[in-house]
């Protein structure tokens, strides 16, 4: 490439991103000099930068690398206005019509969820929300969701940012307890928030995966605590929730192994 304006290092670390495929979903230094014709001290120079942003991780036993979180973040906040909303709507539509409470769809961005899509009723505990809020993750379903199904290291490392402040009466705010909740998010399926954002507001959040079986979004279905028990969330919405999740991850390519 002979344009001036262009960035050396950048076109190089995207070289190094674009190398790993569902293929080939690890490689090492040694691979990566070889297939670039860099040599090896500039590529662990590139790969340690692009681990420290977050768009890599180390694997423990091998030392190889793979795409981290900060990649599928990107990917998705791309899809996330185009294909991933398209493809959603008509299911969040369907619940919010069939059960009547709001739907919502979000993705993690860091600590953060971000609203992606919104089927609003007129059932619903109201946060001015709208596409493109910001809540924080540790106090919601959807983002309790997400925040379950990082890899153990990078979950770790966002829980060190995290200042778990009281925003509802049952705020989750010992890192310990939130760990424990992640733990029991994950094996069952889904995520309850018991008014933990806000007085009066639960909901229950259920995973979206993409092709390669990563967890890339969230659905919610938000409930005025005082119309629905904690057990009905449990027992009626959360199966319908899961399902509905199920049925969009499948549409967008992914199927269980």
């Amino acid at each position: 490439m002979n344009d001036r304006n262009l960035s050396t290092s950048l076109v190089r670390g995207m070289a190094i991103l674009s190398s790993f495929s569902e293929g080939e979903p690890l490689q090492g230094v040694t691979e990566l000099a070889t297939k670039l014709d860099l040599n090896k001290s500039t590529v662990h120079r590139y790969l340690h930068t692009l681990k420290t942003l977050g768009y890599l991780e180390q694997d423990e036993d091998t030392k190889k690398y793979r795409l981290g979180i900060r990649v599928v973040d990107l990917g998705v906040t791309a899809l996330g206005g185009l294909e991933l909303r398209q493809i959603a709507f008509p299911y969040l539509e369907d619940l919010a019509t069939e059960f009547g409470h709001t739907v919502n769809m979000s993705i993690l961005d860091d600590t953060e969820i971000i609203y992606i899509e919104r089927v609003r009723t007129k059932r619903i505990v109201d946060l001015d929300l709208h596409v493109g809020s910001r809540l924080p993750a540790y106090c919601t379903s959807m983002g309790k969701v997400l925040l379950a199904h990082l890899p153990p290291e990078t979950l770790e490392a966002r829980l060190e940012g995290i200042h778990l402040a009281p925003r509802g009466p049952n705020t989750i705010t010992d890192k310990e307890a939130l760990v424990l909740e992640l733990r029991r998010i994950r094996e069952r399926g889904f995520a309850i928030n018991n008014e933990e954002l806000a007085y009066g507001l639960s909901s229950v959040a259920a995973p979206v995966r993409s092709q390669r079986g990563d967890v890339v979004a969230a659905i919610n279905m938000a409930v005025h605590a005082s119309i629905i028990s904690l057990a009905e969330l449990e027992n009626e919405l959360a199966p319908r929730l899961i399902a509905t999740a199920d049925e969009i991850s499948r549409k967008i390519g992914y199927r269980v192994r």
